[in-house]
């Protein structure tokens, strides 16, 4: 008998194959689905909103390769990725045979993901705080760094109480 693939796990394939020889970008993106599809599961969202939020933590920095490509290894910033990451996205959901609709939202998360005012949408807060956990651990902040993007930017009881459990909890 054949089990069948979800369209998450063929993403998550296509990703990994994106990046290829690239570990660390594979790694990033892999925590950043794990820890996303964790809160949103414990967040409550509907199945819908939960599929969008796991493909666009998947795709969330496809961004890099091309900024990378146009201007230098390391020149990445939020803004490029945000600006050059829709493309690349779009092309992988269509491969994937994706929806319209969901591509579309997953292009709009992609597109905001490092853009920490008007959060529009559950989906994009519960990315924002998952891209969050793991770029704080990967880049090493501080402990004031943490708490000041805490105490701006983090809504949902689940993100804050990982962010607490896995950075400021000293008992």
């Amino acid at each position: 008998m054949k089990r069948s693939t979800s369209k998450i796990d063929k993403l998550t394939l296509a990703m990994i194959s994106y990046y290829k020889n690239d570990p660390r970008r594979i790694q990033h993106f892999l925590k950043v689905h794990s820890l996303a599809r964790l809160i949103g599961k414990y967040e409550g969202l509907d199945d819908k909103t939960q599929f969008i939020l796991e493909a666009a933590a998947l795709v969330h920095d496809i961004g890099i390769k091309p900024a990378e490509e146009l201007y230098g290894k390391g020149v990445c910033g939020g803004d490029l990725q945000q600006k050059l990451g829709v493309e690349p996205a779009a092309a992988v959901l269509g491969g994937l045979d994706f929806e319209k609709d969901e591509t579309d939202r997953i292009c709009y998360l992609v597109a905001h993901h490092h853009t920490y005012k008007n959060i529009e949408g559950l989906d994009l807060q519960i990315l924002i705080e998952a891209d969050f956990l793991v770029n704080a651990y990967e880049d090493s902040l501080s402990g004031d760094a943490i708490e000041s993007f805490r105490t701006r930017i983090f809504k949902t009881k689940t993100g804050t109480e990982l962010l607490r459990t896995m950075f400021c909890d000293k008992s």
